[in-house]
Parts: structure tokens; C-alpha cells; sequence
């Protein structure tokens, strides 16, 4: 279903499926339509799931994180690898002929299914630690990170050696001018792929739903339970909005992956001779499977207060941090037209250290210049007014004029000395 398909054995069906699940579409508009659906759903999914992992990331500097936390972020992470392999499928729908390399042939399969099954895994375990949660809101639950970090790759490992057997028995064939991709069962393991093909969906779909579903039940029991204090009150909303944004998320997974299961198994335990799967059918299928990984972000940001706040923080972190950016770049730009403009002084009178020399006889200039650099500088402190400077500037060149000496008291005692000094010479 998901690749070109070949086998020797009489009891599995004689068709070929194209390269991740695509058979050439004879509907016209289809072909164009199926490829956009992919990427925007490709755009939409990384988009959301890298908000939800940013959201968690963010939320574990304040607090430790819980359990339930970690499931969700391993539900993002496998939801985030899976829309990697989109592009190869648009690719795949929109060309007629596409070239693959025996990698991307033997591995398209096994790493959707591995991370599809990694959900499956995880919503069955996020189901038991709800129950555990609602039936003690109140109760601080400590799980180790060891633990928690035990549990998320667990469910990595046993869903990669799962699907293993749809890796092993896939090869890259020359097809006229392109290269398909072929599942080859040889007569010595077509028992194996027939009980792979009966327990896969068993392990994988039915288990997981319905242990996810009996501990839903149990944990939606709990919280129409009513609390006595106010606390408790709170405690229960807060658990029965956790639990309905879980089994809306485990819902939503439980429908939309089913189509494509219909057509996994329509098309192994198909009867000789009998119907194959239609294409619209099985594209369709894989449009919804794919659309999950953009389905549940959307349900997260919306159903859950945690998120809401979660989202507004990183988006303030976010554009407090550019503009903070933008602000520093801006002095930057001063700091640089600063150092490129010449710094004009306030005073544009040449200072003393660069006033040009000039041969002088009696040292006159030199003089004169620091006079009045004195004086520039004195008159800063001290202004003095024209009147009173041409005042004191005739006093000092006329000593001798006493008649308009408007200070006479000041000349009484040079007078008195001068003529006793005379007398006495006398």
C-alpha cells in the first residue's frame, strides 16, 4: 500500500503499488489537488508542532516537567519527523515518473509507520498517567527524568522493530525508465509476513486505542466527582480540561488513521480475484493519516489554558527580543556615524598649542596671547561690563589727571607722604 508491490506467493495479492502509496491517478484535477493538500498540510504541521515543542520547552525553565508534559512533547516530536516525509510524497503525486534511491525505497514505509506507531504508543501511555492524575489532582506526582526519558525511548525502540519486516523485504527495481519500489516475499518467510500482516495492526491500531479508551473512561469517571473545598473545585476543572483536550486528541487519532488501515488490510487479506482498494480511496486515506500532525497542535493551542499562556509568553519573549535587537542595532548605527563625523569643538577660536609661529624679538606675541587666552577664560568666570573695563582702562593711563578723581580719599595719603618727604629735604 505504501510501495511498489510484488510477490511470489499465490496467497498474497498480484498488484503493484507505486512508491509511498501512490498509483497513477486518472482523475485529472487530482493530481494537483492531492500534492497542494500535502504541503500545505507539510507548512501547517511543522509550523504547529515546532509552536507546541517551543511552548513545552519554554515551560519547563520555570517549572520541572511532568509527565504528561514529556508524552506530549513526544507526541509532537513524531508528528514533527513525520511531516519530513511529506515532500517526498507531493513529489512523488505531482511527477508521473520520480527516481528513488534504494534507501528512501526501503526506508519511506518503515519510517512512517514507525512514527505513527509512536503515537499510538504514547497516547496509551498519556492515557494511564491522566488517569493517575485526575485521581488525585491534588497529589505532587515526582517521576524522575531517568524514567521519563526510559519510557519515551521505549516506545521509539519497539515501534521501529515493528514494522521491520516491510524494511527487510523491500528492493528497488528497474522499471523501463524509472525505479520502483517492490515487495519481494520469498517462499521461506511468506509465514512470517502472513502472521506480520495479521498481529501488525493488532500491536500497533486495536491494543494501544483500547487501553487509551478504558483509562479515558476511568479518568473522565473521576472528574464528575465532586470536590467539598474550593481547591478541590479548582483541581477538578483543571483535570476534567486536561482530560477532554487527551480524548479529543485520542478521538480525533482514532478516526482519521482508520481509513488507511481499512485499505492495509483490504489490501493484504484481500481474496483472489477480488477487488483491490481504489486509489481515491487509499489517497484519501493517506491525506487524513498525514493531516493528524497538523490536527493536534491546532487541539493543544486551543483546548488547553496552559497553551494559551504557554504561547503568549514565547511570543512576547519573541518580539521583546527583537526589538531589543533592533534597539542596539540603531545605536550601533549612531556609534558608527559618530566615529565617521569629525567632533566640531564649541569654541572655533584656534587653541594656543596650534597657533602658528611667528618670529618675535621681545616675546611680545607670546605675551599678548596668553593675555588674552587669560582673559578669555576670566571673562567666562567673571563678565565684566564695557563701562566699568573703560573706566578702570582710562584711570590706569592718566595717573596723574586728579581733578576728575572720583576716588580722591585714595591720593590723600601719597599726597601727605610727597610732602613731607619734601619738606624734610628742605
Amino acid at each position: 500500500m505504501e510501495t511498489n508491490f510484488s510477490t511470489v506467493d499465490s496467497n498474497f495479492p498480484k498488484q503493484t503499488l507505486y512508491a509511498f502509496g501512490f498509483q497513477p491517478l486518472d482523475l485529472g484535477e487530482w493530481t494537483f489537488i492531492t500534492p497542494t493538500l500535502l504541503a500545505l498540510i507539510c507548512i501547517l504541521g511543522l509550523a504547529g508542532n515546532l509552536c507546541v515543542i517551543s511552548i513545552l520547552f519554554h515551560n519547563s525553565r520555570k517549572a520541572k516537567p511532568s509527565m504528561i508534559h514529556s508524552l506530549i512533547l513526544n507526541l509532537s516530536i513524531s508528528d514533527l519527523l513525520l511531516m519530513f516525509s511529506v515532500p517526498f510524497r507531493v513529489a512523488v503525486y505531482s511527477r508521473s515518473t520520480l527516481t528513488v534511491s534504494w534507501f528512501v525505497c526501503r526506508t519511506a514505509d518503515w519510517f512512517t509507520h514507525a512514527c505513527m506507531s509512536v503515537k499510538s504508543f504514547t497516547i496509551a501511555i498519556v492515557a494511564k498517567a491522566c488517569f493517575i492524575y485526575t485521581s488525585d489532582p491534588a497529589k505532587q506526582v515526582t517521576i524522575s527524568q531517568v524514567t521519563i526519558c526510559a519510557v519515551m525511548m521505549s516506545t521509539w525502540v519497539v515501534a521501529s522493530i515493528l514494522p521491520l519486516p516491510e524494511c527487510f523485504f523491500t528492493d528497488a527495481k528497474q522499471n523501463y525508465s524509472s525505479v520502483i519500489c517492490l515487495i519481494s516475499i520469498s517462499s521461506q518467510a511468506r509465514e512470517i509476513m502472513a502472521i506480520f500482516v495479521k498481529l501488525y495492526p493488532l500491536f500497533v491500531y486495536l491494543i494501544p486505542f483500547t487501553i487509551a479508551f478504558f483509562y479515558f473512561r476511568r479518568a473522565y469517571g473521576q472528574c464528575q466527582r465532586r470536590g467539598t473545598k474550593t481547591q478541590n473545585l479548582r483541581n477538578q476543572m483543571r483535570s476534567r480540561r486536561l482530560t477532554m483536550m487527551l480524548l479529543s486528541v485520542t478521538v480525533t487519532f482514532c478516526i482519521m488513521w482508520l481509513p488507511e488501515w481499512i485499505s492495509w488490510l483490504w489490501f493484504w487479506h484481500q481474496p483472489l480475484g477480488g477487488p483491490s482498494p481504489p486509489q481515491a480511496f487509499m489517497t484519501l486515506a493517506q491525506v487524513l493519516m498525514l493531516s493528524l500532525s497538523c490536527i493536534n497542535p491546532f487541539i493543544f493551542l486551543v483546548m488547553s489554558e496552559e497553551f494559551k499562556e504557554g504561547f503568549k509568553d514565547v511570543w512576547k519573549h519573541l518580539t521583546s527580543k527583537k526589538s531589543l535587537d533592533v534597539k542596539g542595532q540603531d545605536e550601533d548605527d549612531v556609534k558608527d556615524k559618530g566615529a565617521l563625523t569629525p567632533e566640531v569643538p564649541l569654541d572655533s577660536s584656534p587653541s594656543p598649542d596650534h597657533l602658528p609661529e611667528h618670529p618675535t624679538t621681545n616675546g611680545f606675541m607670546e605675551q599678548s596671547c596668553s593675555q588674552q587666552e587669560f582673559g578669555s577664560q576670566d571673562s567666562k568666570e567673571n563678565p565684566v561690563l564695557p563701562d566699568v573695563e573703560q573706566f578702570w582702562n582710562e584711570r590706569e593711563a592718566n595717573p596723574a589727571d586728579q581733578s576728575n578723581d572720583p576716588t580722591p580719599w585714595e591720593n590723600e595719603g601719597k599726597d601727605t607722604v610727597g610732602s613731607e618727604m619734601s619738606s624734610t629735604k628742605m
